[in-house]
């Protein structure tokens, strides 16, 4: 496919990926439908890290059918988008690695640690947790500025 004008290079997705904004993550439902749901995420080595609780509609979707998609937009007036399309692998095992990425997803979108460490027990109490790893196999990014 011939470059465009909007397309970013590589160089500027990885910057553009590096901001803590939301991203929006599109995972199958049973019937073949999107459900979508927005994230905090980790992009770092060409991976996407998030992570969710066990108990969600998201889980058991992302165990059932991996395939996932996720869109994370500029917002306004940032005319500017990622969007990765790839198969999720879930995480559930503790491991130093696991714990060591979900803390540096929280602490990215918290204003310090302490406040990091109080999402990280809110969460906690409402039960286990995996790790979801995208490794994507469709990279898009957008500049429309």
């Amino acid at each position: 496919m011939a470059e465009t004008a909007f397309e970013m290079s590589p160089e500027q997705v990885e910057a553009f990926l590096e901001a803590p904004r939301h991203a929006i993550l599109a995972a199958l439902r049973g019937d073949g439908t999107a459900q979508m749901s927005p994230i905090w995420y980790l992009y770092e080595g060409g991976r996407l890290y998030f992570s969710m609780l066990v108990t969600t509609a998201r889980y058991r979707q992302l165990r059932r059918d991996p395939r996932v998609a996720l869109c994370i937009d500029g917002g306004h007036p940032d005319a500017r988008f990622v969007a990765l399309y790839g198969v999720a692998e879930v995480v559930e095992e503790e491991s130093p690695w696991r714990d060591d990425i979900a803390w540096r997803i929280v602490r990215r979108y918290s204003d310090s640690d302490e406040e990091a460490r109080s999402w990280q027990a809110e969460v906690a109490a409402r039960g286990r947790q995996a790790l979801v790893v995208v490794t994507p196999e469709r990279i898009l990014g957008r500049d429309y500025n």
